[in-house]
């Protein structure tokens, strides 16, 4: 089997049905309406602004994990993951202020802080998953307690604050943006555009398909399958410090309760948008819908009442558990 077969494999075995490609969009809409009819400062710029700028965290974090799931891995860590950067990047400026001073400087050493180590968290995933052998459930399970655990150790089970002085120069990266579009979106577009050329167009996503597929006929077509892995882990972990970046100035802290369910968040997110759970067929564009469906049922339950925002995460697995069944009946049809 060539390459080319290898690719089109998961395509021409798995037969997503209309309700798959249709029903995020449907969804969508529906939402869209609920939330007209239910509150008319629903579709309000104020709250669209809101919504889209913090479901841009999830969706620049659901990006990676869409190249990661369709070769045929898991990520559980990157919640955790995020809290530790965004802890170590607050330690960083912090430590950096007395020496620099306030001013850009410093909240360039704070990104560049967050950038290389989210692609050192991903990198250590994705070795010890593809090096080592060992299942990347086991690998990202135990990642998360560790990440946890080190942002709890470094607020000392508090929180991690970052200096007054900081936080105008830094708050512009979420609150500023062009022509009222913020920068939390922007990226977030950009990732996107970017992950889609990937997936769709690029040898990097026909390698990840694959490779998700079927990773022996996969090797057997020259797919460098243990180094397509590793680079999705190593994107997503990338990705994950890009979206703590945008997150630490909304809130200027960090402790053992950032990032809680964002793993679930960015799973559903895939799967609602028809990836495939089990890998061999993603699609960036599908994760987008998925994200901002989770984002406005979560605006729609916070403006009307109508559910404790503390079920957020029930309601968030109910639909993970719906996309799947109807994945499997895509499987079966």
């Amino acid at each position: 089997m060539t390459l080319l077969d290898a690719d089109k494999s998961p395509r021409t075995r798995y037969r997503l049905p209309s309700m798959t490609v249709l029903g995020p969009i449907l969804a969508l809409v529906i939402l869209v309406l609920l939330g007209t009819l239910m509150n008319p400062n629903f579709l309000s710029p104020a709250n669209l602004t809101n919504v889209l700028s913090r479901s841009a965290f999830i969706g620049i974090i659901a990006v990676g994990m869409t190249f990661v799931i369709t070769a045929g891995g898991l990520d559980l860590s990157v919640g955790a993951m995020a809290a530790f950067i965004a802890g170590l990047m607050i330690l960083v400026m912090n430590a950096a202020l007395p020496s620099l001073g306030p001013g850009v400087p410093v909240v360039l050493l704070g990104i560049g802080a967050a950038l290389l180590a989210g692609l050192v968290a991903g990198l250590l995933n994705g070795l010890m998953v593809t090096a080592l052998g060992i299942e990347a459930f086991i690998v990202t399970l135990g990642t998360m307690g560790i990440y946890r655990s080190l942002v709890t150790w470094l607020a000392d089970g508090g929180t991690l604050s970052l200096d007054f002085g900081l936080r105008t120069y830094i708050r512009p990266i979420y609150f500023d943006g062009i022509l009222g579009v913020t920068w939390p979106m922007i990226v977030f577009a950009l990732v996107v555009i970017a992950g889609e050329i990937l997936m769709s167009r690029g040898v990097f996503g026909r390698h990840c398909a694959a490779t998700g597929s079927n990773e022996h006929v996969a090797h057997y077509s020259n797919v460098k399958v243990a180094r397509v892995r590793l680079m999705t882990y190593a994107m997503l972990g990338l990705l994950v410090g890009v979206a703590t970046i945008m997150y630490v100035p909304r809130l200027g802290s960090a402790s053992a309760s950032t990032g809680v369910l964002w793993e679930l968040e960015a799973i559903a997110a895939v799967i609602i948008g028809g990836t495939v759970l089990k890998g061999g067929f993603g699609r960036v564009w599908g994760t987008v819908l998925g994200v901002l469906i989770l984002g406005l049922i979560e605006n729609i339950l916070n403006l009307t009442d109508l559910v404790s925002p503390y079920l957020n995460g029930a309601i968030q697995g109910v639909i993970i558990i719906l996309a799947v069944i109807l994945q499997r009946e895509g499987r079966s049809a």
